[in-house]
């Protein structure tokens, strides 16, 4: 396969298929730290919208996969950051009408809707998928922890405007965090504001891989399940609790499990061995811990992944 810098994949995904990613920004620039984030912490936390990666190799690359490769359920603008911080990610979305009929998919956390020329170029998508885990600006501070620019109210109107312009699909993640945002109380207030932006879809996540903080505790299936009828339309459960194995992923699950028995590795290190992004990496991880064939363990800050009864590095 050719190493591409901006495409990986296409990463086996449950809700999306076989999906094509985009990475338009260096590693975790993006305008939230959430406390959840599988990636880590944020390390380049701003609201700034300019060209953080050359477009038109970008373009050059995407146009390339599609004449020698051009087979995914998706393609998909996601990666290490918020892709609509790039100033051009539309251009992406274009070429993709264009040229491909691959639907486009963009993950966005949707904190720069309020802008108009951000909906402009989102809705070119052909689904567009938002987040939602807060209710206020203070749990927006805690659980999301958000650029300082940034308002909550901000955030949700420009959700709201970009529903009212655009025609394709929206769905939204509403991520939940165990003694954070997950009582009912405060997941009938997320399930009132989603009400107002009305999504086509709702989907319920929790911290199942390693996060961004330890205190990131995960929300059960059962407790899950429970919350599902407070959203309209009714939640759906995606955080990756099955034990089901992906067939097209099997290969490569089988060598990160097979690295991982001869020494605990971090992420970035699967990823650098395995020339892969960091987004699919985490798909097999996640895998691999619900089956129970691995484990985590932090030092310093850091989480290492080992095979089950390995000892700790």
């Amino acid at each position: 396969m050719k190493d591409r810098k901006y495409l990986f994949g296409p990463v086996p995904s449950r809700r999306f298929g076989r999906s094509l990613g985009v990475d338009l920004t260096p590693y975790k620039t993006c305008s939230l730290d959430c406390v959840f984030c599988q990636l880590g912490r944020t390390t380049h936390k701003t609201v700034e919208r300019r060209a953080y990666v050359n477009m038109e190799e970008v373009l050059s690359e995407l146009e390339e996969w599609l004449e020698t490769d051009g087979k995914a359920d998706y393609i998909t603008l996601s990666g290490s950051g918020e892709p609509t911080l790039h100033e051009r990610f539309g251009d992406v979305l274009t070429l993709i009408r264009e040229k491909s009929e691959i639907p486009s998919l963009l993950l966005t956390n949707g904190t720069l809707l309020y802008l108009p020329e951000v909906r402009e170029a989102a809705a070119l998508a052909s689904v567009v998928k938002v987040s939602l885990s807060a209710w206020d600006q203070a749990s927006f501070g805690w659980v999301n922890r958000p650029h300082a620019e940034l308002r909550f109210e901000e955030f949700i109107s420009g959700q709201k405007a970009f529903r009212k312009e655009y025609a394709g699909q929206i769905w939204m993640e509403v991520f939940l965090v165990s003694g954070m945002n997950a009582m009912r109380g405060d997941v009938s207030r997320i399930a009132a504001l989603a009400e107002e932006i009305r999504p086509d879809r709702i989907q319920l996540n929790t911290a199942i891989r390693p996060a961004a903080e330890d205190f990131a505790v995960p929300v059960s299936e059962e407790r899950m399940a429970e919350l599902t009828d407070l959203f309209h339309p009714r939640a759906e459960i995606i955080a990756e609790f099955s034990k089901q194995k992906d067939l097209k992923s099997q290969a490569n699950r089988e060598s990160v499990l097979a690295m991982l028995r001869r020494r605990p590795c971090t992420a970035e290190q699967i990823a650098d061995g395995f020339g892969m992004h960091l987004n699919e990496v985490s798909k097999y991880l996640g895998n691999l811990l619900s089956t129970q064939e691995i484990r985590t363990e932090r030092k310093g800050g850091t989480v290492y992944y080992a095979a089950a009864g390995r000892t700790s590095p």
